[in-house]
């Protein structure tokens, strides 16, 4: 009895830890596509203008992994955009090193490889958002998630 007693105690509490691993709230990851949706201009902390993309242009970024890959299309401009590196994300944080990109990147970047950006993620949205020496936003680009 004492045996079978035991063994009831010993299945409700690993029925119980399943349950509490099982319930407990996923991380939301920037792992996956996204598109770039508009951008904001900002007065150092608050956002003073909305810039929607233009029709036609498109900037895709990809995830996977530590690696991130993007790509822009912009009407009228035969100029190629794109960029591959790797990444890292802290909960208000992301940085990208680009280690391999198109001649114009490279040219535009010059010696600037490595992107620090205050990161605000959610499931559907992520904004990277560029900050000067002070901690004080200037702008910032909008993604969708689209995977």
């Amino acid at each position: 009895m004492k045996k079978f007693i035991g063994l009831i105690f010993l299945m409700l509490l690993l029925v119980s830890f399943t349950f509490i691993t099982t319930s407990k709230k996923q991380k939301t990851s920037i792992e996956g596509t996204w598109e770039l949706i508009s951008f904001y201009k900002y007065d150092g902390k608050d956002i003073t203008d909305t810039v929607p993309t233009i029709d036609g242009y498109r900037q895709i970024k990809m995830y996977n992994g530590d690696k991130v890959m993007w790509t822009r299309y912009v009407p009228n401009d035969s100029i190629e955009w794109f960029g591959y590196g790797t990444y890292n994300t802290t909960d208000n944080s992301l940085t990208e090193n680009l280690e391999y990109m198109s001649a114009s990147m490279r040219k535009a970047a010059k010696s600037l490889y490595i992107y620090n950006f205050e990161l605000q993620l959610t499931k559907t949205n992520y904004s990277q958002i560029t900050v000067d020496d002070e901690g004080n936003r200037i702008f910032s680009e909008n993604y969708k998630r689209i995977n």
